[in-house]
């Protein structure tokens, strides 16, 4: 049967089970909009290039299947470039659809034309360009492959337009590959064995591959292990924060006595993480060149172990499967319970809300926010000092409830806060942004209003880019420069595009606020507005400049 290639396209994303895509339209990939008409895949009509790929990348993080995006040549792509970005660094699998000029014009500089290989060559997995129309199964089928395989990531396939208008008989593939995952319990076994041999051991445990099971099963393990549990960026909703072996993560802002148990310790049992810059704070914690510790480093990609960091041990698997080996196995004669007592005690004083200037106290609405949402609520943040406050004194209780981009992409919690409550529609969802972070994103109410998502949107309002401020006080104290910011009325903004939109001042109108925007049964925007005094979560100006 003779298909245009944009059916083919669309009938290989049904047999893969996509449910929903987000996109810019545009004339580069019409016959694959037309493909998409009438296929039952809900078609996420975005403002922008950049909401499109950070949507499509909580999609993948919240599924663990590759979120579909598509965006127009030239200027599109490049808008979308800071998504794949976001999928590359969080390892999300991600696959990105981009229309590119006609074959038969390449290497003109035709209209948008981009060379997308060189383009996004160091962002992505893969990237490649389809030219026969009759290969589209075949492409499809190897993105989805390489985007979960090992370290999931972003793959970009480029689809000039007239191989994608062209007609071809071609047969489907028939469905994603079943793989048969290996028990890993004498693997298991012998790192247990291997960590008995130190006095002062850690467990850092992040990266992809994680589940609401996977996090019961973290919990076994360092329950009859009696052994602390730190967790990486942003992957704080690994382990139940009450969990009494629970020991904080490892973060921008982390807790000074975390950073000193890892100097601390002898071992580090890692699963997942790649041990990256942030959790040792700058490579600083553990020195690349000569850690003071032995490491056992357990991730999916071979590449990854030794990359940085060279280990005493490597296991190759993914967290998930690891863990579930390592949940299984009985407790060893050492006892770990004091050290890791320690490590509660430390996390547990590091909570206690410290207080900061101003009428309104950041630290006391994340403290309501986390004693008063369910369980099952979802957070999602970008990149500012604001998050630093969300971080350290939100208690996650379980996973899939954290939507944040280890990248340090500003801008992302916004369309990750839409694409969470379409996925998501009976779960409370929660955004916290800067003011400067929501700006980046916020043309995307539009896209909340038409497709229905109802996230609560709490913007902090300082006034400035508050994390580049804070660095100009370390380095240049007193001089500041490119750091202010001029700022709409964000609740009226919300209000403008049919939402519920609310300005709060005091920590005392936080709580009625917030339940007036449950109640609206819209999305909504609550400002804070916040002292410009409050630095971060332990630092503040000694005056207005």
């Amino acid at each position: 049967m003779q298909r245009h290639g944009g059916q083919i396209l669309v009938e290989q994303l049904i047999r893969l089970g996509v449910r929903r895509v987000f996109s810019v339209p545009g004339e580069s990939f019409l016959a694959a909009l037309d493909g998409l008409y009438d296929a039952g895949i809900d078609n996420v009509v975005c403002r922008q290039e950049g909401g499109v790929a950070m949507m499509a990348e909580a999609y993948g993080k919240m599924t663990g299947q590759p979120g579909v995006a598509f965006v127009t040549r030239g200027p599109g792509a490049t808008n979308a470039s800071a998504g794949v970005h976001i999928a590359m660094q969080d390892s999300t699998p991600m696959v990105l659809f981009v229309g590119q000029i006609r074959m038969e014009d390449r290497d003109r500089e035709a209209f948008q034309e981009v060379n997308y290989k060189a383009m996004f060559g160091s962002i992505a997995k893969w990237v490649t360009e389809v030219n026969h129309t009759d290969r589209l199964p075949e492409y499809i089928a190897r993105a989805f492959n390489v985007a979960t395989a090992g370290r999931p990531g972003p793959v970009v396939l480029a689809l000039p337009e007239d191989m994608l208008s062209a007609r071809a008989d071609v047969p489907d593939i028939k469905g994603p590959i079943v793989e048969l995952a290996p028990t890993l319990a004498t693997v298991a076994e012998d790192t247990l064995q291997w960590l008995s041999g130190f006095e002062r051991p850690l467990v850092i445990v992040g990266g992809p591959h994680w589940s609401p099971e996977a996090a019961n099963d973290l919990g076994t393990f360092a329950s009859v292990q009696k052994l602390p549990v730190a967790l990486g960026f942003r992957r704080q909703d690994y382990l139940d924060n009450r969990h009494p072996n629970y020991a904080g993560d490892l973060n921008v802002g982390v807790n000074p006595k975390l950073a000193q148990r890892v100097r601390d310790a002898d071992a580090l049992l890692v699963i997942g993480s790649r041990l990256g810059d942030i959790e040792t704070q700058g490579y600083t914690l553990v020195d690349p060149a000569e850690p003071h510790l032995a490491i056992c480093h357990v991730h999916a990609d071979p590449n990854e172990q030794g990359h940085v960091y060279r280990p005493d041990v490597a296991v190759t698997a993914d967290g998930v499967s690891f863990i579930r080996a390592l949940a299984d196995l009985p407790a060893t004669d050492r006892d770990w319970s004091d050290w890791t007592k320690a490590a509660r005690a430390d996390y547990d004083a590091w909570k206690t809300p410290q207080e900061t200037p101003g009428d309104l106290k950041l630290e006391q609405v994340i403290t309501w926010l986390s004693e008063n949402l369910p369980q099952d609520a979802i957070l999602t943040n970008g990149a500012g000092n604001y998050a630093g406050w969300l971080h350290r004194y939100f208690v996650f209780k379980q996973h899939g409830t954290q939507l944040a981009p280890t990248s340090g992409s500003m801008g992302y919690g916004f369309p990750a806060a839409i694409s969470a409550s379409l996925e998501h529609p009976d779960r409370q969802v929660i955004c916290l942004a800067g003011d400067g972070c929501f700006q980046m994103t916020c043309n995307e109410l539009s896209t909340a209003a038409q497709h229905g998502a109802t996230p609560i949107v709490i913007v902090v309002n300082n006034g400035r880019y508050g994390t580049i401020r804070m660095h100009q006080e370390k380095h240049y104290p007193g001089r500041v420069s490119g750091t202010r910011l001029t700022n709409p009325d964000f609740a009226a903004l919300a209000r403008a595009y049919g939402g519920h939109g609310e300005t709060v001042t005091t920590t005392a109108d936080f709580a009625p606020a917030f339940k007036r925007a449950q109640q609206s049964g819209t999305f909504a925007v609550l400002e804070l507005q916040v002292s410009e005094d409050a630095l971060s979560t332990s630092a503040t100006l000694a005056k207005h400049p």
